[in-house]
Order: structure tokens, then C-alpha cells, then sequence
């Protein structure tokens, strides 16, 4: 049983500059308390509107971002101390910068997911675009340059996306995708796991079929192993590996299964990562947790509460690789659950966990964005971008003016 219990302290917050401030902050401090093993453990949570400096020995939740509708997928890219993730539904690649806590936002034409970085270019971002495959030039602030789409997959189930996907250590993404959504249901079986190489980019090979909800993977430190969720089945399971090749073991063994808990934890499977001593840290959709796994012995070993109900993946960043990043969503909330989660859709910190994740590895299947050579290949190129921004805080999607990119719309509008 989960149990909260949130306490509001009221307490001094003195700014000492050219205009000092004194004043009462109220700092909601949500304890999360959750029955594990017998075993009661409390996480503190710091809401955005918390601007005081706090330290804990014991593990806490920091919310570091407003909410968006559909956050996932993290990536945390080293080479920038950029924390990227995606606001599926909405198109939005998002990149928090760790030092500077400023979050930078463009929006693409479609649905996104996921994103991960290329190793030739740390500028340049390969994002999941519907079906497609896209290659964005983004520095991750105002900057905008070439895009490009790289390949598009799928073609007997035109109404999936991608879904969740990594590169491997080799750079070769591993994407999945997942079926058709109508009211939190999703179509059975339409959904495939890829590898996607440079040798394959046009017809990426299928890794594993079918899927329904292809979602959270993560490599072991040796990468001989790889885990991975297909969520409808309420299961992570594992593969053998072979970095080398590249291929999977036809067979796979269960090593977490969400109906052994059935009575003691709530939710779905959604997005994974791993940490250096080969703990898994699954996200609950639906749950309001993390939970920590160990693959070898099969065991529960934490359930770390999230102040969201719906927490979608969760990635291990920050210059020591030490702060477990957690994206959630608030898109299925009701207005009356939204009241009692206003901070789901954010992304948040768990700090504290004693604990390191491996690197994120990054995508080596093209070296950066092939640029258009003329006019007509501009002309007849889809729409990456929206022509115009959806929230006025986004970095604009093209350096188009409005009446050239009305233009562009109209004569593509004739073919």
C-alpha cells in the first residue's frame, strides 16, 4: 500500500543583494511513503515554486521543469550537459540545460519520439517523427540549421509511430513502435522493434515481431544483455546480446513481472534505464513510481514515489551521472487530477539514490544533415517544422519569413 502525506512548512526565505528580500515561502514537501519488503521508505519532493537551496542525506524528488501534456524519453548527452526529451503528442523536442536550468523547446510536424543524438555531431539530433526517421540540426537553443528526413518504416501499419529506442554502444539505433491509440487502448500486434544501421536505413531490419507497445531498453555494463518492455505484456524481459553483430537471442527470460505484484504495485511498464551495477529502474505508467530491479536475482529492491501518476521513462545524468532524470505525463488526467498532480507532465530529479548509470551511447548511422543542393529540392521537401511556433516561448521551427513559407505551402499545395 502507498500512502502520502504532504506537509506545507512555512519557512524564511532571505535574499541578500542590492534589494534584499524577506519573506514566508510556503515549500510543499510531498512524503512519500511506500510499503516495500515490509519496509516503509520516505522520498521528500521540492516543487518548482521551491527556489531555496535544499540538502538531503535521504533520497528526494525535485521537479526542474513546468509540466508539458506527454513528456519521455530522456537523454542525457554528456559532450553539452543537455538533458533532451520529447512531448510526444504535441511534436516538442525539449533541452534542459543542467547548468544554466534553462529549457529550450522546438516543435516538429507530428508526433515525437524518440530523440537521440548523432556521434559525429553533437548538434544534430535524429528524432522518431511519426514513422519516420528525421535528422534535425539544433544546437539546442536558438540555433536552427538543416533537417532531414532519413528513412520512414512500417508501411503495413500506417497508422503506428515510434515509440522508444536507444543506440547501442556500436551506434545503431534499436527503435521500436507502437500500435494504433484510441482511448488509453492500444491495437495488439501492430507494433515492431528495429535495428536501425547505415547499412539499412532504407529498409531497417525488424529485430522482433510483432509488438504491441514496444517501449523501455537498456544494455547491461558487459553488453551481452539486453532488456526490454513490451508494455501490454506486464513484463521486462531478457536478451542475450551480441555487441559485435549486433543480434539478439531468439529466446528470452522474464526477470520482472508485474502481476507477481499484483495487490502491492499499480501501473504499466513504460521507459527504463540501467545503473553501473546493473540495477534496472523501470517507470510505472499509471503507478506514480520508479521502481529499482535487480535482473540477476529478479528482485525488487526500491520503489522510488514520483508526484505523478503517470511516469513515463527515466534516465541516469548530470556531470557525475548521478541524478535519476524521470519524465512523466499529464495528458490522460482528468481537471479534478490534475488539481492533485499539478506537477505531472514535468520533468524531474531524484537526487540522493547513491547510486551511477552508464552513458547514454549515441547514434553513429549518419555523420550530420544532408543539405539541399537547389531550389526545388527545398520546394518539394516535407514539412519537418510547423510554420509557426505553438507557445511563444519556443525557439522558432525555420528561418523562413512568414510570407516565403506561405508561399513554400501554397506551390507544394499543386503536387
Amino acid at each position: 500500500m502507498r500512502r502520502f502525506i504532504i506537509l506545507c512548512l512555512a519557512v524564511w526565505s532571505v535574499k541578500c543583494s542590492d534589494d534584499t528580500i524577506i519573506g514566508v515561502k510556503l515549500i510543499l514537501i510531498k512524503l512519500c511513503c511506500t510499503q516495500k519488503n515490509g519496509c516503509r521508505e520516505m522520498v521528500g519532493y521540492i516543487s518548482l515554486d521551491n527556489k531555496s537551496q535544499t540538502d538531503f542525506d535521504a533520497p528526494y524528488v525535485v521537479q526542474v521543469t513546468s509540466p508539458v501534456d506527454h513528456a519521455e524519453e530522456p537523454h542525457w548527452d554528456g559532450r553539452k550537459n543537455i538533458l533532451y526529451y520529447v512531448d510526444i503528442h504535441n511534436g516538442g523536442v525539449l533541452a534542459y540545460h543542467y547548468y544554466t536550468k534553462k529549457l529550450s523547446k522546438i516543435t516538429l510536424n507530428g508526433e515525437t519520439s524518440p530523440v537521440v543524438p548523432i556521434r559525429k555531431n553533437p548538434n544534430v539530433l535524429l528524432v522518431g517523427l511519426n514513422r519516420s526517421v528525421v535528422a534535425v540540426e539544433w544546437d539546442g537553443k536558438k540555433q536552427l540549421g538543416d533537417q532531414e528526413i532519413l528513412t520512414t518504416i512500417s508501411k503495413q501499419f500506417p497508422k503506428s509511430r515510434f515509440n522508444d529506442g536507444k543506440a547501442d554502444k556500436q551506434g545503431r539505433l534499436w527503435w521500436g513502435t507502437i500500435g494504433p491509440e484510441s482511448n488509453g487502448y492500444v491495437t495488439p500486434n501492430e507494433g515492431l522493434f528495429y535495428k536501425i544501421t547505415r547499412e539499412n536505413l532504407e529498409n531497417p531490419k525488424v529485430a522482433k515481431a510483432p509488438v504491441s507497445n514496444s517501449n523501455g531498453l537498456a544494455w547491461n555494463k558487459a553488453n551481452n544483455k539486453l532488456y526490454y518492455i513490451d508494455t501490454p505484456t506486464l513484463k521486462v524481459v531478457e536478451f542475450d546480446y551480441d555487441d559485435e553483430k549486433g543480434t539478439l537471442s531468439k529466446e528470452n527470460r522474464t526477470i520482472f513481472d508485474m502481476r507477481d505484484y499484483e495487490g502491492k504495485l499499480t501501473g504499466l511498464p513504460d521507459g527504463m534505464t540501467i545503473d553501473d551495477e546493473d540495477n534496472l529502474y523501470i517507470a510505472l505508467y499509471g503507478g506514480g513510481a520508479v521502481l529499482k530491479v535487480n535482473p540477476t536475482t529478479r528482485k525488487l529492491l526500491k520503489v522510488i514515489p514520483i508526484p505523478a501518476r503517470d511516469v513515463t521513462s527515466a534516465m541516469f545524468g548530470g556531470p557525475n551521472l548521478d541524478i535519476l532524470f524521470v519524465t512523466s505525463s499529464r495528458v490522460s488526467l482528468t481537471a479534478k487530477e490534475r488539481l492533485f498532480y499539478p506537477a505531472a507532465g514535468s520533468l524531474f530529479a531524484v537526487k540522493n539514490l547513491k547510486a551511477k548509470g552508464l552513458p547514454a551511447f549515441t547514434a553513429d548511422i549518419v555523420d550530420g544533415v544532408t543539405k539541399r543542393l537547389n531550389l526545388l529540392e527545398n520546394l518539394f521537401a516535407p514539412d519537418i517544422f510547423y510554420p509557426t511556433p505553438k507557445e511563444s516561448k519556443t525557439v522558432t521551427r525555420n528561418s523562413e519569413i512568414p510570407l516565403w513559407q506561405t508561399l513554400m505551402n501554397t506551390l507544394r499545395s499543386f503536387f
